[in-house]
């Protein structure tokens, strides 16, 4: 058994690590209610967009843009979308994993490129050879720096390049992965094609209410609103993942400051009675002498 000082260093530890993730949890669950309240009210608006899509299916198919062009996916741009920081479970981890497995997978025999967002996606890709270059791209720290004050215009012109080297040729496909945002303590890992942009097709009730005077035209009205859809859909899972990240942050801190507490108790119970054994070994020994000095 531990000496009773290093049970002491042990619980002061421990103690200090609790206060920690106890904060941390609490910081994470204000944070996690102003990405919550983002993300909902951002939802509307992204499923609007993707009905004015819908309505306008016809006119997308005949018309020709730069971003709907289809062709033989042998070029791949991924976006995996990370945090900047650690201490949220297998946030990022499972973002990793399904880069991987995508990889192994369905896009095997493809040429990849990955274009990391956040530090965490950074640093796990600086040696892998299909990192995309940030003479093609935007610097990565300026990429991972996105989450610092994030906002429309920001994420717009992080994914401005990726939309420019698409309608380019350079790539053929480009997908993003990231945490979507059910609960707390639940975040799905989500792979959308973002390019080539695909019309959505409208419901049986949107068809029925699709006559619709469009001014400008169909046409002229597609050349905005396609670019600003993939704009909104980069944004949207921008903040589906920080309102993912938040959440899997304090559920985690919440099991560490859980963990620490019975790890706590188990300390001081065993520094008690270790205690109660030093005591009674000193007992002892004074009884032993007394008697030792009787006889």
């Amino acid at each position: 058994m531990a000496n009773l000082k290093e049970i002491r260093t042990r619980i002061t530890s421990v103690n200090s690590t609790m206060q920690i993730t106890s904060a941390m949890k609490m910081v994470s669950a204000a944070k996690l209610k102003r990405a919550q309240d983002s993300i909902t009210q951002m939802r509307p608006y992204a499923a609007k967009v993707k009905q004015m899509m819908g309505n306008l299916t016809e006119t997308m198919l005949e018309m020709e843009n730069p971003y709907a062009t289809e062709r033989p996916a042998n070029k791949v741009l991924v976006i995996p979308i990370n945090s900047n920081r650690g201490l949220c479970g297998g946030f990022n981890a499972n973002i990793i994993k399904e880069v991987a497995r995508l990889s192994a997978g369905e896009l095997a025999g493809k040429e990849v490129t990955i274009y990391p967002i956040g530090k965490k996606a950074s640093d796990s890709y600086k040696k892998d050879s299909r990192l995309c270059s940030s003479d093609a791209f935007m610097n990565l720290e300026e990429a991972y720096a996105i989450f610092d004050d994030m906002n429309y215009q920001k994420a717009a012109d992080i994914f401005q390049p990726a939309m420019d080297a698409f309608a380019n040729g350079e790539f053929d496909e480009v997908r993003i992965i990231y945490n979507q945002f059910k609960n707390a303590a639940t975040q799905i890992v989500t792979t959308e094609t973002l390019l080539p942009i695909k019309a959505e097709e409208a419901t049986e009730t949107e068809s029925e209410n699709n006559d619709y005077i469009f001014q400008p035209g169909k046409e002229e009205l597609l050349e905005v609103l396609i670019p600003n859809a993939l704009r909104t859909a980069f944004y949207k899972g921008l903040k589906d993942s920080l309102a993912s990240e938040h959440g899997a942050r304090m559920t985690a801190m919440h099991k560490a400051t859980d963990n620490a507490s019975d790890l706590l108790g188990d300390l001081k119970l065993t520094y008690n009675k270790a205690r109660q054994t030093a005591i009674t070994t000193e007992i002892l020994e004074i009884v032993g002498g007394a008697e030792a000095l009787n006889g």
